[in-house]
């Protein structure tokens, strides 16, 4: 009887330190990127709750959409634009379709935009 009670204590100790590890560990923070489009200027925002940890200065890249798989037109930093963390690239002069990738980083997830089309 000894042995089963030492064995479930072991048990019950061993997962709930288990869960602890996985309850403190660090949590990427929440990133949203979106793109928009006035004429052929390309533009949006990167969104998260820690903004200066995971919008601030954020690498975004944007893409074309191709028969060949999507082009890489350019990046941008975001940077805060009133209350938001906007980035542009301006006047591509480019048709078609298009979507912006925030790529993951450290504490923060990744994010890809809808894919919108320009005309």
């Amino acid at each position: 009887m000894r042995q089963k009670m030492l064995a479930a204590t072991v048990l019950v100790v061993g997962a709930m330190l288990s869960f602890t590890g996985i309850a403190g560990a660090d949590v990427a923070a929440e990133t949203t990127v979106t793109i928009k489009a006035e004429g052929r200027d390309l533009f949006g925002y990167v969104k998260s709750p820690s903004p200066l940890r995971c919008a601030d200065d954020r690498i975004v890249k944007v893409f074309k959409v191709t028969q060949d798989g999507n082009q890489l037109i350019g990046t941008d930093n975001a940077s805060l634009n009133g209350d938001r963390y906007m980035w542009s690239l301006g006047n591509t002069g480019l048709r078609g379709k298009f979507f912006a990738k925030a790529p993951r980083i450290d504490g923060c997830e990744g994010d890809k935009s809808e894919t919108i089309l320009v005309r």
